[in-house]
């Protein structure tokens, strides 16, 4: 794989005040990991960066990962309406550990912070070759660029209408762009809604009928929308979160929550073979089921070892929590894929910000 040059120092509008450090395992647990599926190997977990902070910010919300080098990541902040929305850039590597070594605030075109009032941070693609982002909020829902030198708004991608929140469109109050990802060239992009549109609905089964837009265009330059597809999600889950493997394969997470139970957090490889666009239907609720992407389960985190973690609350396996970002990293030796899962700890007390690592075979 061919990577992105290490964000630089020179980008980052916060120098470096603080560093956490992360083990793989925690204190006193002997490590090993364990598979969680035929194709997917589980290589540890890290909640070094759990209720930490970082220049006065708390490293909380995390929603959104993107892997720009073999040992660096980027992280979006799902935020709250009294902190200013940002991100992390992180340092990274597959035992795994994880540490803080900068931080953006994320700006409007004026200057002033975005906060979580007006930007609710859930997709993120650190853009090929560029010094910028692209990064969604679900509330209205948006996309728009920044600069990592000083987290400026520069521009922003068309939305179409029907993809806006209600009065204004047909979509759901946070359950629009929960995901996007990047073609490895950066010619396409991919925004999943998390949930159906008002017309498209859940079926008798409890399956959201979900639509992904896919942009064309340039990193850096304008994009626009090319295709929508219909992705139908597993009974009573969420679709939180893509990422591309080529140009006929994707992979996404769903997600659920249930009181007194705990989390699923479930990952698919999604075949773009022959995909239909469906942009000019009405209604995915008459679509034969050829018309919906093709999908097949690669792991359920429920079935990964523990691996010596602890749960703040009741959970099906004690690894799991509200996981809300994937990315996929490099090939490894014997040559599977390295991905990474990031949990949400919505700031708090019950939930924990965990770093997975996980090595799987894509084809």
């Amino acid at each position: 794989m061919r990577w992105q040059k290490p964000l630089a120092a020179a980008v980052v509008l916060t120098a470096l005040t603080t560093t956490l450090t992360a083990s793989a395992t925690p204190a006193g647990h002997p490590g090993g990991g364990g598979d969680c599926s035929r194709d997917a190997r589980f290589l540890g977990f890290s909640d070094a960066l759990d209720k930490t902070t970082f220049d006065g910010q708390p490293v909380a919300g995390l929603s959104a990962l993107n892997v720009t080098g073999r040992n660096s990541a980027v992280a979006l902040v799902d935020n709250v309406a009294t902190t200013p929305a940002r991100v992390f850039n992180l340092k990274i590597s597959s035992k795994p550990t994880v540490s803080v070594d900068g931080m953006t605030i994320l700006r409007r075109p004026d200057g002033t912070p975005y906060t979580g009032a007006d930007f609710d941070g859930e997709g993120l693609v650190v853009e090929r070759g560029e010094r910028t982002i692209l990064a969604t909020s679900e509330r209205e829902p948006s996309i728009r660029r920044f600069r990592l030198s000083d987290g400026l708004q520069i521009g922003s991608l068309p939305v179409p209408a029907r993809f806006q929140v209600a009065p204004a469109g047909e979509a759901t109050t946070n359950a629009t762009f929960e995901s996007l990802a990047a073609s490895k060239d950066g010619l396409s992009l991919y925004a999943g809604m998390e949930g159906p549109l008002a017309p498209d609905g859940t079926d008798a089964d409890g399956q959201s009928r979900n639509r992904i837009i896919r942009y064309a265009g340039r990193p850096g330059h304008d994009y626009q929308p090319v295709a929508q597809y219909a992705y139908k999600t597993d009974p009573g889950l969420s679709l939180v979160e893509l990422a591309v493997v080529d140009r006929d394969e994707l992979v996404s997470m769903e997600r659920t929550f249930v009181p007194g139970v705990g989390n699923t957090i479930r990952v698919f490889t999604v075949s773009l073979r022959r995909a239909a666009d469906v942009t000019a239907r009405a209604s995915l609720a008459d679509a034969p089921e050829n018309v919906f992407l093709q999908k097949k389960l690669l792991f359920d985190l429920v079935s990964c070892p523990p691996s010596g973690a602890v749960a703040k609350q009741p959970q099906p396996n004690p690894l799991l929590d509200n996981v809300e970002a994937l990315a996929l990293g490099g090939y490894l030796p014997g040559g599977r894929r390295q991905l990474y899962l990031l949990s949400d700890d919505n700031n708090g007390a019950t939930q924990i910000t965990r770093f997975y690592s996980l090595a799987v075979d894509l084809h």
